[in-house]
């Protein structure tokens, strides 16, 4: 049996002060608010639930900063892919392990306790598959677990290159499965997950990527697990699908797939108001994905309007160009900021706190997509927290929401002080227990790639 003490503390719903907790077998068994410490009780400042990150391609972290270069032509997200392929065409069993150790150890160290892998590098680097069809899949787990983060294994189905099943590129000879091929990689992939107690949901890439037949084949295969979804990031694809289809990509899934609360719609940029109105109706989740939108020019999703029809969102850290919880949420409002020409915009008279909205909607929307248990610290709960330096200087006088509004929308660099999944502990001092391992070998891989590219 554990047990924690915290001077204030973001139960499921509430703030309270002088928050004992009692964990056992990495769930919480008692709360009591308003109670003195105990001897051999663990003392820490503030306690926040852990927050799912919905939404990353955890190779990226190896080719991030790689893409900032001008090019011959106007740069967009169609030149940046050109650049992620060759990156991904590089990639090895011990590279993308090594990278996506990094890349999960500074999630969790950014207060991140859970993660939706968008995973699509399957083949080996000449496009043959390996003996085992989950051999990339289970480097990804593996990194999970030495990293110590919660793992929502989201295998891609990927089988054209665009609509009307344009046969795929050479470079994307990685990524390629039938529907046979795709039901062995999942069967593989549970297995790959279950030592860590991992989940695996059923991802077909886009409408572009994974024809009408292979979408119903995809939902089939994932029987009642989650079902992640590129969609309408670009408005290319839009005009695209409108001109295979005669709609638009969201009016498409939604007339023509069986859309609830299992789906997690990533990115959905360029929507009507009307595909808004569709999606908070079937209770899916828009995957945002803030930083990474605005890296690659994507546009800007509209929060604002889908929040007014009870649209539900999570955050994800995508390309993972850069890794930092608060600097998503922080993202996503101003950008609504910035097209809107208005402040605090994703705040409601019922949470007038814009920091308090931006963390309970990202974590509740995160933790349905992942296909998690309910958000929030509460007896039977997993134990996944987060700890706040209270000695911080950008908490000074502050409680209950405002401080989240200083997490979100000041200088928190430093804040984050701990991080437990499960009740074991991953970060202390801010920094995870296995950083200079993990980082040693992250460093050898991307000189090896980077060697032999």
């Amino acid at each position: 049996m554990q047990h924690f003490w915290f001077e204030s503390a973001l139960l499921r719903g509430a703030w309270a002060d002088r928050v004992r907790m009692s964990v056992e077998d990495g769930r919480i068994v008692e709360i009591l608010a308003g109670a003195d410490p105990e001897a051999g009780d663990e003392r820490h400042g503030i306690a926040l639930p852990g927050v799912a990150n919905l939404h990353s391609h955890a190779f990226q972290r190896g080719m991030a900063g790689m893409a900032e270069h001008r090019g011959s032509s106007a740069d967009s997200f169609w030149t940046w892919r050109d650049i992620m392929y060759r990156f991904a065409n590089h990639v090895g069993p011990d590279e993308i392990e090594a990278i996506a150790a990094l890349a999960y150890v500074e999630m969790l160290e950014a207060g991140f306790v859970q993660v939706g892998e968008f995973h699509y590098v399957h083949h080996d680097r000449d496009g043959a598959p390996f003996a085992d069809p989950a051999e990339m899949g289970g480097r990804v787990a593996a990194a999970a677990a030495e990293a110590g983060i919660g793992l929502t294994l989201l295998p891609v189905l990927y089988a054209a290159s665009g609509f009307g099943a344009t046969p795929p590129k050479p470079e994307q000879r990685r990524f390629v499965n039938d529907a046979d091929g795709y039901a062995r990689l999942i069967e593989a992939s549970r297995r790959a997950v279950a030592p860590a107690g991992g989940i695996v949901g059923v991802a077909p890439h886009s409408l572009r990527a994974a024809p009408p037949e292979l979408l119903d084949a995809a939902i089939a295969i994932g029987v009642d697990g989650p079902i992640h979804i590129h969609i309408a990031e670009q408005t290319g694809e839009v005009e695209d699908c409108l001109g295979f289809t005669g709609q638009r990509p969201v009016e498409w899934l939604l007339t023509h797939a069986p859309v609830d609360a299992r789906w997690c719609l990533v990115h959905a940029t360029h929507v009507t108001p009307e595909e808004l109105g569709g999606i908070a109706r079937s209770g899916a989740v828009a995957g945002l994905c803030p930083i990474t939108e605005a890296n690659l020019g994507d546009g800007i999703f509209p929060a604002g309007a889908f929040l007014e029809v009870g649209g539900q969102f999570g955050v994800g850290s995508d390309s993972n160009v850069l890794i930092d919880l608060a600097q998503e949420l922080r993202s996503l409002e101003y950008s609504q900021r910035l097209a809107e020409r208005g402040r605090n915009l994703l705040s409601t008279d019922d949470c007038p706190s814009t920091g308090r909205l931006l963390f309970d909607r990202a974590g509740k929307g995160g933790a349905q997509a992942l296909g998690m248990e309910a958000f929030g610290l509460a007896p039977g709960a997993r134990a996944d927290f987060l700890t706040l330096d209270m000695a911080h200087p950008t908490l000074a006088g502050r409680a209950d929401d405002a401080i989240l509004d200083a997490f979100v929308f000041a200088d928190s660099r430093g804040m984050i002080d701990g991080v437990w999944r499960s009740g074991r502990q991953w970060v202390k001092g801010g920094r995870h227990v296995a950083r200079d391992a993990v980082t040693r070998r992250y460093v050898s891989a991307l000189r090896t790639l980077t060697e032999n590219a």
